[in-house]
């Protein structure tokens, strides 16, 4: 007897129906659909208040009942099954609350509700066998096609009813999704056989299998899915090989469309077999052997990647398995391949920039902490340690987990958390894709779609917030587990403290660092036990970072080099209070650190001579750099404060050294760009030039009074204030006698002043030592080293020529009396600002010389293509064409009255002198110039003007100017192309071509 239901929107309001008014109509409508009694009894009514979506599990229960009234069916059954039995009720509504596309299927198929009130379905498990014989019976349909879909669906219907209403694991839900697959295909594939040969009787015969990959191949498909597959293929015993491959190709085809196509039952799914060797271009249908020949010759990495899922799915099992196991041997030896480490940093890479900036934030998939992040880490390891050891060779992703965590590859609580992080993510991914039926791996944004979703997971009470929550915290623990996975066993390796974990061996350790990049992984495992050694606290913050710093450091080109700097600063530094403490809670410190430490050895010898200075990487305010008064404030009093010449220079130096250690931070944390360095590397070598005067002089004085003023010119990249980590202090010396002072005592006071401190900054010292070449003055080196004011004034009335107006585009008196630095300005802007610009003589001679230079400057063995300074296209050119336009026009252009290149250029262009296009031209590609040179000198800690042509270099060089790893051969092509457009635009400006 059925029981009266308690009606009322407001009770239909606290049941869970959003729209409790169309609710009560829409049960009214459905009782009215049988006239023996109600069918919306309160047993019902409370059940579709414990599913997913109660207003859709009412409107989709409602639809499939009128079209078992509208064919004629037996409502009646129907309705007494719904009341007498709760396993059919439940699975139904949960079925029809969770999924709009199952709602449309029953009211096409409204019969198949005798599927759900099975009473073998609770708690069965069909087999691969079971799954497939049912599939098979569509083949001697009238339609087949239409058949296949049919029970295709049907049978989908009874696991997603399972699923709902019991709870599967989502393992067991993948498997039954892979085995529906294959059986489809074995199906697909029988009927095209039958169609092909009905058509074509006299075909050859082929053997022909199919290979399932990925998500199908490892058994974990879900509910919407792309099903990718290989075929391979032999010709029956007498047959040619031509012929077979033609009947198998054909016989490939059609069961890809026989699944694919859109018919009047709908489509199964897509079937891809992009992942065929060569991709789209390649056969569809290949021999074993063809099979074997390219894997062995051509295949990349990510190929053997995708072949870790491989499984024989339909058509000839023997072949099917024979191609298994003669591919397996080329997947396990993978790691061993030339360039592996690369690749798979490269496939991470591609995985990451694929995905649109604006769904990285719900992407259940391929955003940060998704499920791409535990797929990928698992097949990683599992190339690493699967060649030794067959127990983790499975193409399950949740298995494989298993069995690397029972083997001590992954630990046991990172295992145990990342395979409950995935369970999850799949199972939200498994509930999204079922609502419409649709192939998804977005979270929605809709409230009511993630309130649906909610409580079809189980989040009853506050479903959009508990979902979000929880959502996010295991995307948290996946992103936090994801790179440590790798490392954190290695510890375990080399630690000496007895525990109840299988441990990583010594070899399978050595080979999971050589897979990430170490090359010489013997050191690096000394390195980590020597950092992890002991039971301090010191030890167990290393234990705590070491993962993650491992991590980083195998980002880099130089993994090996940045660990063993790692090494050397903690110890000079473990034992101070705030050093670990700072890497431990300041995430952001310890990366900065350890892609500092792996960047190259400019930072790191400038951080192992003065280790403090790791302290500013806990602020990314403490990495601008400092002005030149605080410097020079700064340097002087540190020099004060020391009673010899050379300690007080020391001083200086060892101030220079760490705001050389803050810029190259800033820079290499892309705090800078290529100016700024320029700028902060000029303000430094102004206060240490200066400073460094003033102690000279007092010394060269010894307590007298002192004849005359002193004045440092900077030149070349000094003067342009574009100084690079490499540059000399190109100068000049001027001074000017004081009033009654005799001049020849002047200069030899001003000329040992000069020398003294020449001498004190190339002492040898903790930090780079400071070279100052003074070979621009009047006369080069057979001049005097210091001139007196009147004396430059004498010298360029007679004796200026045009190249040296050219040199003095860039001359900029920055250290020592400031009266004497504006009158020497005030002496040489008529000289390289002509009144009238200069003549086409003087043009003509500016373009001799050039030539002279691009001829015989090059060093021997230098390839112009890549020599960043005298190169197609390089500095010289740019700044070459630069100069020559100031020499013409900066007598009636104020802009161009610097000594700054792109200052000067930009100015050309608001002048109207230089077209815009062509003044980006050349200045993107001084820039990209300026940034290799000090690139260089940052990873070899030597300065150098050429492209490196090892390839370890090379990759640090181009990762510092902003290139993924894997991309130097991308870097090279651009500069290649960015010097060739800027020789172009040089040949017009420089030349008149």
């Amino acid at each position: 007897m059925a029981e009266a239901r308690g009606s009322g929107e407001g009770r239909l309001v606290r049941l869970g129906f959003g729209d409790p008014q169309r609710a009560a109509q829409l049960l009214q409508q459905l009782d009215a659909l049988h006239p023996h009694g109600p069918i919306a009894t309160e047993p019902l009514i409370t059940t579709l208040s414990e599913s997913a979506d109660p207003d859709l599990a009412l409107y989709s229960l409602l639809g499939m009942v009128e079209a078992l009234d509208r064919n004629q069916y037996d409502v009646g059954s129907f309705v007494r099954t719904l009341e007498l039995d709760d396993n059919f009720r439940r699975r139904l509504i949960f079925v029809l609350g969770a999924s709009e596309a199952f709602g449309r299927h029953l009211s096409v198929h409204p019969r198949h509700w005798y599927d759900l009130a099975d009473p073998t379905l609770t708690g069965s498990r069909p087999s691969i066998e079971d799954v497939a014989a049912k599939l098979a019976s569509a083949v001697d349909a009238e339609k087949p096609v239409d058949a296949l879909r049919v029970e295709y669906r049907r049978l989908l219907l009874r696991l997603a009813a399972r699923d709902l209403a019991e709870g599967l694991l989502v393992d067991e839900t993948a498997a039954v999704l892979a085995d529906l697959a294959g059986g489809a295909l074995e199906t697909a594939l029988r009927i095209a056989r039958n169609n092909y040969f009905a058509a074509h009787p006299e075909a050859a015969d082929c053997r022909l299998a199919i290979i399932a990959m990925g998500k199908c191949g490892g058994r974990e498909l879900n509910y919407v899915s792309d099903v990718d597959v290989l075929f391979v293929a032999e010709p029956v015993e007498g047959e040619a090989e031509a012929p077979a491959l033609k009947t198998a190709s054909q016989l490939a085809a059609a069961t890809m469309r026989i699944c694919s196509d859109h018919t009047g039952e709908g489509t199964l799914w897509p079937v891809d077999a992009a992942l065929r060797p060569e991709g789209k271009s390649g056969p569809l249908v290949r021999t074993l052997e063809s099979h074997l020949a390219y894997y062995q010759r051509w295949a990349k990495t990510w190929e053997f990647q995708a072949l870790l899922k491989a499984r024989p799915v339909a058509g000839d099992a023997e072949l099917g398995g024979e191609y298994l196991e003669r591919i397996g041997k080329l997947v396990w030896s993978a790691a061993d391949r030339e360039g592996f480490v690369g690749d798979v940093q490269a496939m991470r890479r591609r995985v990451i920039d694929h995905i649109p900036a604006a769904d990285v934030d719900r992407q259940l998939k391929l955003g940060p902490g998704g499920l791409r992040d535990v797929e990928f880490a698992v097949q990683l390891l599992q190339l690493v340690h699967g060649r030794s050891d067959e127990a983790v060779r499975s193409g399950t992703t949740l298995i494989a987990l298993e069995s690397l965590t029972t083997s001590g590859y992954v630990g046991r609580t990172d295992g145990a958390v990342l395979a409950d992080a995935y369970r999850f993510l799949r199972s939200m991914e498994h509930r999204i894709q079922l609502y419409r039926l649709r192939r998804t791996h977005q979270v929605p944004e809709d409230e009511a779609d993630l309130r649906r979703l909610g409580r079809s997971l189980g989040f009853t009470k506050n479903p959009v917030a508990d979902l979000i929550s929880a959502w996010k915290k295991h995307a948290l623990e996946v992103r936090r587990l994801h790179e440590k996975l790798f490392y954190r066993p290695l510890l375990a390796a080399v630690a000496r403290i007895p525990g109840g974990e299988v441990r990583l061996t010594p070899e399978a350790a050595r080979q999971r660092l050589t897979a990430l990049g170490y090359a010489d992984p013997a050191s690096a495992l000394r390195h980590i036990e020597a950092l992890s050694e002991g039971v301090s606290r010191r030890s167990s913050i290393q234990k705590a970072l070491l993962p993650a710093m491992l991590g980083w450091f195998a980002e880099s080109p130089d993994p090996d080099a940045g660990l063993l700097a790692f090494r050397t600063i903690s110890d000079s530094l473990g034992s101070t209070p705030w050093y670990l403490r700072q890497l431990r809670d300041e995430g952001a410190s310890a990366e900065r650190l350890a892609h500092l430490l792996a960047s190259g050895r400019y930072a790191v010898d400038l951080l192992q001579r003065a280790p403090e200075a790791t302290a500013m990487l806990a602020d990314e305010r403490e990495l601008v750099p400092r002005t030149p008064e605080g410097l020079r404030t700064e340097m002087s009093s540190a020099a004060r404060r020391q009673d010899q010449p050379e300690a007080g220079v020391a001083a200086i130096r060892a101030v220079r050294r760490r705001e050389l250690f803050r810029v190259a931070a800033a820079d290499l944390s892309g705090l800078l760009d290529v100016e700024a360095v320029g700028n902060a590397l000029t303000g430094i070598s102004i206060g240490t030039l200066t400073t460094a005067l003033e102690v000279a002089r007092k010394a060269v004085a010894k307590g007298a009074p002192e004849p005359t003023r002193m004045a440092i010119v900077a030149m070349g990249r000094f003067g342009g204030h574009e100084l690079g980590y490499g540059s000399d202090a190109d100068v000049m010396f001027v001074h000017d006698p004081l009033p009654g002072a005799d001049e020849k005592a002047a200069t030899d006071f001003a000329t040992q002043a000069a020398t003294e401190l020449r001498r004190l900054l190339a002492l040898p010292g903790a930090d780079p030592a400071v070279a100052i070449d003074a070979d621009l003055r009047p006369e080069g080196r057979q001049g005097p080293l210091v001139r007196t004011l009147a004396s430059y004034a004498s010298y360029y009335a007679r004796w200026s020529a045009v190249w040296e107006a050219q040199a003095l585009l860039r001359a900029d008196p920055l250290c020592g009396d400031g009266d004497l630095c504006t009158a020497f300005r005030a002496l040489i802007d008529p000289l390289r600002y002509p009144a009238e610009g200069i003549n086409e003589r003087d043009v003509m001679e500016i373009r001799r010389i050039k030539a002279r230079v691009d001829a015989e400057r090059l060093p021997r063995g230098a390839n112009r293509s890549t020599h960043t300074k005298l190169g197609r296209g390089g500095l010289a050119d740019i700044e070459w064409t630069v100069q020559l336009l100031q020499l013409r026009e900066a007598h009636r252009i104020p802009g161009l009255r610097t000594t700054r290149t792109l200052a000067a250029l930009r100015a050309g262009v608001e002048a109207g002198l230089v077209d815009a296009t062509e003044a980006e031209t050349l200045g993107i590609a001084w820039e990209f110039a300026s940034r290799i040179r000090n690139a260089i000198m940052l990873v070899r800690a030597r300065p150098g003007d050429s492209i490196p042509t090892d390839p370890r270099d090379l990759a640090a060089v181009a990762q510092i100017c902003g290139y993924p790893p894997g991309e130097s051969s991308r870097f090279s092509d651009d500069y290649l192309r960015i010097t060739r457009r800027a020789h172009n635009t040089v040949a017009h400006l420089f030349w008149d071509d």
